[in-house]
């Protein structure tokens, strides 16, 4: 578990380990690439979690989605996701594996997922992170693949690696792992650090991405957070695409503006009335960005109008000019 944290914590850059490889170096004056890589996410679900009563730690809900949901979201650009746990329903198509024996720890869960990978990286991840998002998958991916290091982890408040919120060379991990396997007969029971302390890592500091829910007081604060006032309406309306299956990314500035005046202009219950037309005619013409930013458009016009109409001294339309016009 790892001390909890609210965003804005000063950031550490990543501090590469080892001497740099010169044959990864780019050609002098070449220009490099900040893009993440195409990686595989390879998610470990399958604990016991001993520590929460033997609860579905998985599907414990957090902001309304489960756990491992929300995690399966932050690397949702993965080419491959392999799941190793038990199959059950989720928002995407995942790869399901189980390690050998079940329950046999998570080098034995790593070595059943990497078996389905096939991309040149992969993003390991736990089903216990909250507060994981795209933008720290990137960075962990782009920072890999920028330096000369088998992996890049995140650390936690109080500096320590997070190999469950980490970027990898796969290469290094079959190497590690067959290795592990010829001097141990069996990867069961092996702590993660027998393959970690092997491996030449690069570190980023990520509290809260980093931030895992091992205890009821843990799901307890994550669940906490994620209400409060600069966090609550991202939460709800990522939420709420979840469920619907839309993944619209929409101008919820200008949706709020236009319930608002709806609200002031008309009458409060006119507000939550009118960005469901506005959605419904959003659908009707083709349903994207666009069409929603123009049927947003067309409704806060009418808003202002009607708004204009009720004003004391509101004049009636100037000569030579149309309703559309005022």
């Amino acid at each position: 578990m790892t001390e909890y944290e609210l965003p804005g914590a000063p950031s550490a850059g990543p501090d590469a380990v080892g001497d740099r490889d010169r044959d990864r170096d780019p050609a002098p004056g070449a220009a490099v690439s900040l893009e993440p890589a195409a990686y595989d996410a390879l998610v470990l679900a399958g604990g016991g979690a001993r520590r929460l009563g033997g609860a579905d730690k998985p599907g414990v809900r957090v902001g309304g989605r489960a756990l491992l949901d929300r995690v399966l979201a932050a690397c949702a650009d993965a080419r491959t996701t392999v799941v190793v746990a038990e199959p059950r329903p989720t928002p995407r198509a995942v790869l399901w594996a189980r390690e050998e024996p079940p329950g046999g720890g998570p080098l034995a869960a790593l070595d059943a997922g990497i078996r389905l990978s096939t991309a040149e990286y992969v993003v390991l991840l736990s089903a216990d992170l909250p507060f994981l998002d795209g933008r720290t998958v990137g960075e962990l991916l782009t920072t890999l693949r920028t330096s000369p290091a088998d992996g890049v982890v995140l650390t936690d408040a109080d500096g320590r690696d997070q190999p469950l919120v980490a970027a990898y060379r796969t290469a290094a991990l079959r190497r590690e792992l067959a290795a592990l396997s010829e001097r141990h007969g069996r990867l069961a029971g092996l702590p993660l650090r027998r393959l970690t302390g092997s491996l030449d890592l690069t570190r980023i500091f990520g509290p809260v991405a980093s931030f895992d829910c091992d205890t009821w007081d843990d799901i307890a604060a994550a669940r906490a957070r994620i209400r409060e006032h600069g966090h609550v309406l991202d939460e709800w309306i990522t939420a709420v695409k979840d469920e619907l299956g839309i993944e619209l990314d929409v101008d919820t500035g200008a949706l709020l503006d236009l319930a608002r005046d709806a609200a002031h202009g008309v009458a409060r219950p006119a507000a939550p009335l009118t960005t469901f037309l506005v959605g419904y005619a959003a659908a009707r013409a083709g349903g994207d960005r666009e069409a929603v930013a123009e049927a947003v458009r067309k409704a806060a016009t009418l808003a202002t109008r009607w708004a204009d109409e009720d004003a004391p001294d509101a004049p009636d339309a100037a000569p030579g000019t149309s309703p559309d016009d005022r």
